[in-house]
């Protein structure tokens, strides 16, 4: 190979954060599983309990990562840190391992309180109280998951934290192979599918690991955050906003002929997310990356690895948003069939709010490096209040209302977060001429997706 090839190969590779590739295996195989496991529960169940069982899943997925993927954020960005200064990183777990229960244990009371009080399983499992046992369940288990993979990330062990992700796909869909070959129609055994693996994938992961909880000085709250409240707030924000279009759909179909639209909506919004389910190999190791390069001081470096990143993030959106316009519908319909209603135009605008997405995502994990949790947060809360005003006034068509008001939102949400991370920057490093042009690229480009 010439020497000109292999420079480029080497800059390729340094661009990515370190674990990349093994964190993307693992969402490789993970999001394979995932459709195929919406594929067959789409083919095995009734429309009714399919839209029942993808009420658990939006619910499922919005709630556990909103609440637990800062714990395992916190963690990562604590334990690197530790790392950075020769510190063992126990204290930091066992502190983390005792709020993540306490969160838990708070949300499923919660979540129990509600449904006494309001008609919870009505309105999101569509009366199947089995699924509220399954999110009771699945708090639990990714309680336990979403620490364990903070722990892993912080340590640097990002084989193990991408064999969490394909154990959990493959843990998740081998039992729903079997009893959908065994023409079982039930839909608790698709819950209980969604909501067991996460505890058995992070045992898996744990084989053979060692020194992840090494001895060290005692850590204080403040040590995982101070802002670790706003942080949660932030993270369930982004989650909703995430799942948006999705939501937005549930909520505003009238009538029996619209419900019955939205599930088929739900099929091609889950094609639309292959751009973020992408990012996450980049994300899952972004946080911690970032954060040892901020304890170490290291600003030039900060500055540089973020600005490739956001050009890799750009380029997942422009593939997502051309995939969407080309080929989603044929994709559509070969994996799911008939039902499959989506045109290219609803694929292309999906496409496009999750490429906004992941580049809001990646600006608001260097702000939570630098310990912007506020100023993400509220850069979160302006891209929903975008989402919900665009999608009450853009339009009376179902899907085309959702679609732009998801698109806007995210659009807001990654304006707002370049913006406030340019002044976060600026205090850290100020009058470096670099960060202003790194600044620039930020501003910009955006508009190219």
């Amino acid at each position: 190979m010439s020497e000109r090839p292999q420079r480029l190969i080497e800059a390729a590779r340094k661009a990515v954060p370190e674990g990349t590739y093994a964190v993307g295996l693992g969402l490789v195989l993970s999001g394979l599983t995932a459709y195929g496991f919406q594929i067959l529960a789409f083919r095995g169940l009734s429309k009714s309990d399919y839209a029942a069982l993808n009420g658990l899943w939006i619910f499922l997925f919005v709630v556990a990562p909103g609440f637990f993927l800062p714990l395992e954020q916190e963690v990562g960005r604590a334990v690197a840190d530790r790392r950075a200064r020769h510190l063992g990183g126990g204290p930091v777990v066992r502190k983390a391992a005792l709020a993540g229960a306490l969160l838990a244990s708070g949300l499923v009371l919660l979540a129990l309180a509600g449904a006494a009080v309001f008609p919870l399983v009505d309105r999101l499992f569509h009366g199947r109280d089995v699924l509220l046992v399954c999110f009771v369940i699945g708090l639990a288990t990714y309680a336990v998951q979403h620490l364990t993979r903070g722990t892993l990330s912080g340590n640097g062990r990002f084989g193990p934290y991408g064999l969490i992700l394909a154990a959990e796909g493959m843990i998740r869909l081998v039992p729903v192979i079997v009893v959908y070959a065994a023409g079982v129609h039930e839909i608790a055994w698709y819950g209980i599918a969604l909501a067991v693996p996460p505890v058995l994938a992070a045992l898996i992961s744990l084989r053979g690991q060692h020194g992840l909880v090494a001895p060290g000085p005692d850590a204080e709250w403040s040590e995982l955050s101070t802002n670790l409240g706003l942080l949660f707030f932030g993270s369930v924000t982004a989650q909703a906003l995430s799942y948006a279009a999705a939501i937005g759909g549930i909520v505003l179909a009238k009538g029996d002929h619209e419900r019955k639209l939205v599930a088929d909506f739900i099929v091609g919004f889950f094609i639309a997310r292959i751009p973020i389910l992408l990012f996450q190999a980049v994300q899952a190791a972004l946080l911690p990356k970032l954060a040892g390069l901020a304890g170490a001081r290291r600003h030039a470096d900060f500055r540089a690895g973020l600005r490739k990143l956001i050009v890799i993030v750009i380029g997942i959106g422009v593939i997502g948003v051309l995939g969407g316009l080309t080929l989603g519908p044929w994709a559509g319909k070969i994996l799911f069939g008939s039902k499959f209603r989506l045109d290219n135009g609803d694929l292309g605008l999906l496409a496009a709010g999750s490429g906004l997405f992941i580049l809001a995502l990646t600006l608001a994990q260097a702000l939570i490096a630098l310990l912007g949790h506020a100023r993400a947060l509220l850069a979160w809360i302006v891209g929903l209040s975008a989402c919900v005003i665009v999608t009450a006034v853009s339009s009376s068509d179902l899907f085309l209302r959702v679609e732009l008001g998801f698109l806007a939102g995210c659009a807001a949400a990654a304006a707002t977060m370049a913006a406030l991370l340019k002044t976060t920057m600026q205090l850290h490093a100020p009058g470096d001429e670099s960060l202003e042009r790194l600044v620039e690229a930020i501003e910009h480009e955006p508009l190219e997706i």
